[in-house]
């Protein structure tokens, strides 16, 4: 009755009251910011990084707390839940729901105060965890707590979650960090202002619930530096100094919305010194962790090698498992000096310190990145959270990981233990089959056996991403039935009609209830791409997205190029993530209910540059720009495509077709009305300039510079590579052709093309015009049988990537394909391994420019880098996308976050470029995008170099094929 009457049904949910259509109105009216309940919105909410889904009713982006406390009145007078959320990276199931939910990642934003002299920040919760760090930097501050998703997680989740990051042994917990809190509660109405002491606002009843349990509550916690489960009833004891805020850290949305924060900030250390242990193995380093706190560190983390892609194991010291123990000291001197004296002290089979900023980045990048790649086993099986934080005491930390092997080998599966092993803090990603009946029966028999190991060895069922749905059924194993009934009663004082995430630690969902899995096809969807990483299985690749939202940074960070759209425009629909949610949505067909044809699917993937670069930034490889291509193909089957299509996907065709006419081309190009008709007609920006052709193309020029010539046999030992006429550089670039060769022949090399005009697809490719990309690569296939087995130095590099991915990708039957691929080599590549003992002209200039995004994410540019420094060319070239994107940049409506794509990191390069500084870019797109929006010309490296070579020989003297 008593369930009845606060309005929940009898798993504690709000019953809604009143039509959906009827809450969104009043919703509208009431609030300030956005209010959403279409089906793109609500499919972007329906899943975090757990394995949970729960469709919400709509989202609503609060401008301020006003809009939240008007936001919970009215779903309170609807009956309806609300869930909280942040950067909606939780792991355990806690930022999904089925009511509304308040999306904190678009206002309520700011930093309202910094006082760096009693060291606090006023935090709104939308505040992204780098930005306060940023903000704190500035006087040499920080915020302790410093999860992986620090780029993109918002205090208000963190103090949802009680998070901790890999800085805990120092700072402690965000629990630790948080002096007071203003909490809205379901219904609306006062603030409450919590603190410390009774005197701070707790909700009626509070008070005499803590001393009417006052027995319980001294005897049912355990003692640990990572005990988040569960409600911190203990904070409110006397002894414990009554801190209402420490109590409400970690409550996970179910007592009330954070409005506003007080945090604390603690000195950063001035200098930072890694020092990296090896140990022969995983219990082998947790055993040696409890003896390194004292040395004082910063950090002591744990990983093992299966975590550890094999091109960064040169970064780590010899052994199986490793410790990452970071030092802190005044000066580079004193923590460098530290470093060494731990490194001396810890008795490991090898150890390293490193001391340069790089260096450490690109370590800890490792660690960080392992959340995601630990979703995949090393045979390529997923692997999933569900026991992803578990919490030991640390001197307990060696024997509860064995016991823990043991428990997986007894079920027949498999996990890769890392995480925080100086607290005793464990995360893993373990190949649970949630696909089946028989396999998510053995996940609840495994986890409720897991509960009972973690709770033998003392310790707590979340170390830091909380309970969620996860756990919270399992608390009981962990507490007993009398205080897991004391956080019910807790959660009603609060929340008495129920309607603040329900199914979240008190009466919980069980664990094996909203599988995200359970709603998608059972058997695999006909598509065109292989996904060989995937079993061929597209289901299986859209699953690939966990959540953990790298996607969702809001500055690119060095080389790196992932989610260019998303930085552009801030729309959680513009990430990777949530194009892969959408297309997750459109194969379950409850939310997006028209497949293929879904019109939300198609304007999410509108924005996607086909960068590719989640292909190599993401974590766990997800690859939007092949998906992209499959969901066009398929969304415009049998039907009219739009305009710029036609016009830049068959660019090859219209510019083979203008060759003979390119001077009148040229004229044309000039007259103003003309090239705005075809603009339009062409689905093409106004915007843009249309590129001309050149008067004369690179094949033109091979041949005439052959022409009446008798072959000269090669020098000996010189050795053949098939020099590829793309497109770009064929028709609208044949400097860099010629440049190219000149350079191939000054290293010894025969420079040999094919016997024809053949293509890559790639035009094709990126506007999902399948069947005739699979065409014209069989043609292409056709064209290079003779050249099989000679390397294939390809200047343009999407060209290069679409005949190293797509290419074979699609063509997955025909063996050539994957010959012809292996083949694929950059300039620079192909000059290191065919000419390695050749000397470039010393050009001595410093560089600016772009590295092309699909040489960074699938051919990599180490080559590139030492060409360049071999030549003398000084200095970086920026990360990102230029914005182009091939015919991305030139599409009607694309401009604007073309532009703003290029704003990131080219323009503003190009633009603090000393004088006299060359501009370099590889690819055609940047190139043209320099030219367009800054007026500079930028050069291809074969354009650079050529230029220092001595004259060319004259025309007899010429190795010619």
């Amino acid at each position: 009755m008593a369930e009845q009457r606060n309005g929940r049904d009898r798993q504690g949910k709000a019953r809604p009251r009143n039509d959906t259509a009827a809450l969104a109105r009043e919703l509208r009216r009431a609030v300030r910011g956005e209010v959403a309940f279409d089906a793109a919105a609500r499919a972007l909410m329906t899943m975090d990084a757990s394995n949970y889904r729960r469709v919400p009713l709509g989202v609503v982006a609060p401008y301020d707390a006003a809009d939240v406390a008007a936001a919970l009145a009215v779903c309170r007078a609807h009956g309806v839940p609300v869930v909280p959320r942040g950067g909606g990276t939780s792991i355990a199931g806690q930022a999904t729901g089925t009511g509304v939910v308040l999306d904190f990642t678009r206002h309520m934003r700011a930093i309202t105060d910094l006082d760096p002299d009693v060291r606090t920040a006023v935090v709104q919760p939308g505040v992204v965890l780098d930005d306060l760090r940023a903000a704190a930097g500035a006087y040499g501050l920080t915020f302790g707590p410093d999860p992986s998703t620090h780029s993109r997680c918002t205090l208000g989740g963190m103090i949802g979650n009680n998070s901790c990051g890999s800085h805990s042994v120092a700072w402690g917990t965000t629990a630790d960090n948080l002096y007071d809190v203003s909490v809205v509660r379901y219904g609306g109405g006062d603030v409450l202002r919590l603190g410390q002491g009774w005197q701070s606002d707790a909700p009626e009843g509070l008070r005499a619930l803590v001393n009417g349990n006052l027995a319980l509550l001294r005897t049912g916690f355990p003692e640990l530096p990572r005990r988040i489960s569960g409600y911190a009833l203990d904070a409110l004891l006397p002894e414990n100094g009554v801190n209402l805020a420490r109590a409400f850290c970690g409550s996970e949305g179910t007592l009330g919305v954070v409005s506003e924060a007080t945090v604390r900030l603690v000195e950063a250390p001035r200098a930072r010194a890694l020092a990296v242990l090896g140990y022969a193995g995983e219990s082998a380093a947790a055993e040696a962790a409890p003896a390194l706190l004292p040395y004082g560190p910063l950090t002591v983390e744990g990983m093992a090698e299966d975590l550890v892609p094999e091109k960064e194991r040169t970064l780590l010291p010899r052994g199986s498992a490793w410790l990452f123990v970071e030092m802190g000291g005044d000066t580079p001197a004193e923590a460098l000096s530290r470093a060494e004296h731990l490194l001396k002290a810890a008795q490991a089979l090898d150890g390293t310190v490193v001391t340069d900023a790089a260096g450490q980045r690109a370590l800890w990048r490792i660690r960080e990145d392992a959340s995601g790649t630990a979703t995949r086993m090393p045979d390529g099986s997923e692997a999933w959270p569900g026991w992803e934080d578990c919490a030991v005491p640390p001197a307990r930390l060696g024997a509860y990981l064995r016991d823990f092997r043991s428990l997986l080998a007894e079920h027949g599966l498999r996990g890769t233990p890392y995480g925080h092993f100086g607290d005793g803090c464990i995360h893993v990603r373990i190949d649970f089959d949630l696909l089946s009946e028989t396999g998510v029966r053995r996940f609840r028999a495994f986890s409720e056996e897991q509960a009972e190991l973690v709770v033998a060895h003392g310790g707590s069922l979340s170390g830091e991403h909380g309970d969620g749905q996860a756990r919270a059924e399992l608390l009981p194993k962990m507490y007993g039935n009398e205080l897991v009934a004391l956080f019910g009663r807790f959660k009603d004082v609060w929340d008495p009609a129920g309607g603040m995430n329900p199914g979240m630690l008190a009466r919980p969902a069980r664990l094996d209830e909203n599988l995200r899995f359970a709603v998608l096809p059972k058997e695999p969807v006909d598509v065109t791409f292989a996904y060989p990483q995937d079993g061929g299985d597209f289901s299986a690749a859209v699953r690939r997205c966990v959540g953990v939202a790298k996607c969702r940074t809001e500055a690119a960070s060095g080389a790196g190029v992932m989610c260019p759209s998303f930085r552009a425009t801030g729309d959680e629909q513009h990430s990777t993530r949530g194009r892969a949610r959408l297309l997750h949505e459109m194969l379950a067909g409850e939310v997006v209910t028209d497949g293929w044809r879904s019109e939300e699917v198609r304007d999410a993937l509108d924005l996607c540059l086909s960068c590719k670069g989640c292909r190599s930034d993401c974590p766990v490889g997800v690859d939007m720009a092949t998906y992209k291509a499959e969901f066009l193909h398929h969304h415009y089957k049998g039907r009219v495509r739009p305009a710029a299509h036609y016009a830049m996907g068959w660019l090859p065709v219209w510019l083979r077709a203008a060759a003979p006419f390119a001077g009148v081309v040229g004229i044309a190009s000039r007259v103003r009305p003309l090239t705005a008709l075809v603009k339009r007609l062409g689905g093409i920006a106004p915007e843009r300039d249309l590129p001309t052709p050149a008067p004369s193309t690179f094949r033109s020029w091979w041949r005439a510079r052959n022409g009446g010539e008798r072959e000269r046999p090669p020098q000996p030992g010189a050795t053949t590579v098939v020099l590829w006429p793309d497109t770009f550089t064929n028709h609208l670039s044949p400097d860099v052709g010629r440049a190219a060769v000149r350079v191939l022949e000054a290293a010894g090399l025969r420079v040999a093309m094919p016997p024809r005009q053949l293509c890559c697809g790639l035009t094709y490719v990126s506007t999902g015009q399948l069947a005739r990309a699979r065409a014209v690569m069989r043609h292409t296939l056709d064209g290079m049988e003779r050249a099989a087995g000679l390397p294939v130095v390809v200047l343009e590099p999407s060209c290069a990537a679409a005949l190293k991915t797509d290419l074979p990708e699609l063509l997955p039957d025909d063996p050539r394909a994957a010959t012809l691929a292996s083949s694929v080599r950059t300039f620079a590549q192909v000059l290191e391994e065919y000419a390695p003992h050749w000397q470039p002209p010393r050009i001595g200039r410093q560089v600016a420019g772009q590295t092309h995004c699909h040489q960074h994410a699938v051919l990599g540019d180490a080559a590139e880098r030492r060409l360049r420094e071999k030549a003398g060319l000084t200095g970086a070239l920026s990360g990102g996308c230029c914005g182009l994107a091939g015919n991305f940049g030139f599409e009607r409506g694309h401009y604007d976050v073309s532009v703003a794509c290029a704003e990131e990191q080219l323009l503003p390069s190009v633009r603090d470029a000393a004088p006299g500084t060359e501009l370099l870019a590889d690819g055609f797109s940047c190139r043209t995008q320099l030219e367009h929006l800054a007026g500079r010309r930028a050069r291809h490296l074969a354009e650079v170099l050529a230029d220092g070579l001595v004259e060319e020989p004259p025309e007899g003297d010429r190795k010619v094929v």
